[in-house]
């Protein structure tokens, strides 16, 4: 049997540590969501804003395209082992 209150627990949980790693990794490079939202705007053309980062980072609904975007504006790249 799934306990999906289980289940639902564990992937906004997930969520939530990603939130707080991407937020980490923003503050470690001295920028806000409104700076990467800035860099991101000027490097890409895109029209992202501070809330929209936000918002989509306390849904856990970030696409791998944008954090890939916030990763690259940091000078990070995403490395897969």
């Amino acid at each position: 049997m799934i306990d999906m209150a289980e289940d639902t627990f564990t992937k906004k949980e997930t969520a939530n540590d990603i939130r707080n790693e991407i937020r980490s990794y923003i503050v470690a490079k001295g920028h806000t969501y409104r700076s990467v939202a800035n860099l991101i705007n000027s490097k890409f053309g895109d029209s992202v804003t501070a809330q929209s980062l936000n918002n989509k980072l306390a849904r856990g609904s970030l696409r791998y395209a944008d954090a890939k975007q916030i990763a690259e504006v940091l000078g990070y790249k995403i490395r897969w082992e």
